[in-house]
C-alpha cells in the first residue's frame, strides 16, 4: 500500500464504485503537439518513477492534424503505462480532459498540458499538498511566460471575474496543471470551456481547494491554440455553471422571479400612464407607457411559462441516459472489453 492510498477521501468510500487500480493518473490532452510529445514524456516518466507509486499516463489525442498519433503509437510500444485515446475529430480541451477523467484508474488525477509550458517537476509538490488534506491543488503560473497584451491581461480580467462571481478565489484558473482526488471528479460532467472551472465545482461540493505557484515555460514548438475569444467563452460558461449551481433543481425561481418583476413593472407603467391621463391630462395615445406596460406583462407571463417548462426539462434531465460529449476512434494499451 503506497502513501497515496492513505489520502483520506472526500466522501465515504463505501458509496463509490470499484476502487481505483492505481495510485496516480496523469491526463494529458494533445492537439497538434507532435514535436512536444517526446520531450514531455522523456521528462515526465522519470519524475513519476521517482514517486515510488503505481501510475499511468493517459494521453487524449484531440483530433490532431499532424503526426501526434504516430508519435504516441511509437511511445505506447515502449511504455506499457502509457495509454492513448484518439478522438475521431477535434472536440476541444474540455472534452479531452473529460475523456481522461472517465478512463482514469488512479486515486489521484493530475492534468498537464502537452506543450511543455507546464513543468512535470511540480507534480511531487502537488502530491504533497494532497497528503496535507487538500482535495484539489491548482497551479498558479506566478512567472507566466506569455505575451502581456494578448494573454496575461485578458487572463487577469477573466480570473478576477470568475473569482468574484463564483466566490472561489484563485489567481490562475487557466493553468491546466492541477491535481484532484479521484472522488472529487465523480459524476462531474464538463462542456464548452468548463474544464478550468473544476475547482469551483469541487469547492461547491465541499472540497478543500488550494493554489500553489508552479513553473511556467515559454512555448518551444508550434503556436498557442488560445485566443482572446476564450475570455468571453469562459465568462459565458461561468454563467451557465452559476445557473446550474443555484437554479438547476429550481429553475422556476429565476424565470419566475424575472417574470413576476416584469409583471409588477407593467402595473407600475400602467399606473403611471393613468396618473398622467387623469392628473396631467396627457392622452394615453401620446405616451408609450401603455405599450410598455403590455410588453412587460407579456414578457412576465412568457418567463413564468418558460420556468414551468424548465421545471419539466429538469425532471427529464435527472432521468436521462448517461451520455458523453465525444466519440472515441480507438484505445491503445487498454484491456479488452469484458
Amino acid at each position: 500500500m503506497t502513501e497515496f492510498r492513505r489520502i483520506a477521501p472526500l466522501v465515504d468510500v463505501t458509496h463509490l464504485s470499484l476502487p481505483a487500480a492505481l495510485d496516480l493518473t496523469i491526463v494529458v490532452p494533445v492537439y497538434d503537439e507532435e514535436e512536444s510529445i517526446g520531450p514531455l514524456l522523456g521528462k515526465l516518466f522519470p519524475i513519476l518513477e521517482s514517486l515510488k507509486c503505481t501510475f499511468e499516463v493517459l494521453v487524449v489525442n484531440d483530433g490532431s492534424h499532424d503526426g501526434s498519433i504516430r508519435v504516441l503509437r511509437d511511445f505506447a510500444r515502449q511504455y506499457p503505462s502509457l495509454r492513448v485515446i484518439e478522438f475521431r475529430r477535434n472536440y476541444g480541451q474540455t472534452a479531452a480532459l473529460m475523456a481522461g477523467f472517465d478512463n482514469a484508474r488512479g486515486d489521484v488525477i493530475v492534468t498537464l498540458d502537452a506543450d511543455l509550458q507546464n513543468d512535470p517537476a511540480d507534480i511531487p509538490e502537488m502530491m504533497g499538498k494532497l497528503r496535507e488534506g487538500f482535495d484539489v491543488v491548482s497551479g498558479w503560473r506566478a512567472d507566466r511566460q506569455d505575451a502581456t497584451l494578448s494573454r496575461k491581461i485578458p487572463s487577469k480580467i477573466a480570473n478576477f471575474l470568475i473569482s468574484t462571481i463564483s466566490g472561489v478565489k484563485l489567481r490562475d484558473y487557466g493553468c491546466t496543471l492541477k491535481a484532484y482526488r479521484r472522488d472529487v471528479m465523480e459524476n462531474v460532467r464538463l462542456y464548452g470551456e468548463m474544464h478550468r472551472l473544476i475547482p469551483i465545482y469541487a469547492s461547491w461540493m465541499g472540497a478543500k481547494v488550494v493554489e500553489i505557484p508552479v513553473r511556467h515555460h515559454a512555448r518551444k514548438f508550434g503556436r498557442s491554440k488560445y485566443g482572446l475569444g476564450r475570455v468571453l467563452k469562459v465568462i459565458l460558461d461561468l454563467t451557465v455553471v452559476k445557473f446550474l449551481e443555484s437554479y438547476l433543481v429550481k429553475p422556476i425561481y429565476i424565470f419566475g422571479g424575472f417574470g413576476v418583476t416584469c409583471i409588477l413593472l407593467s402595473f407600475g407603467a400602467l399606473g403611471l400612464a393613468l396618473a398622467n391621463k387623469f392628473i396631467a391630462g396627457v392622452s394615453l395615445i401620446l405616451t408609450p407607457l401603455p405599450l410598455l406596460a403590455a410588453m412587460l406583462f407579456l414578457m412576465g407571463c412568457t418567463s413564468i411559462l418558460m420556468g414551468l417548462l424548465a421545471e419539466m426539462v429538469t425532471r427529464t434531465y435527472f432521468e436521462a441516459q448517461d451520455l458523453r460529449p465525444y466519440l472515441i476512434r480507438e484505445r491503445i494499451n487498454f484491456e479488452p472489453a469484458s
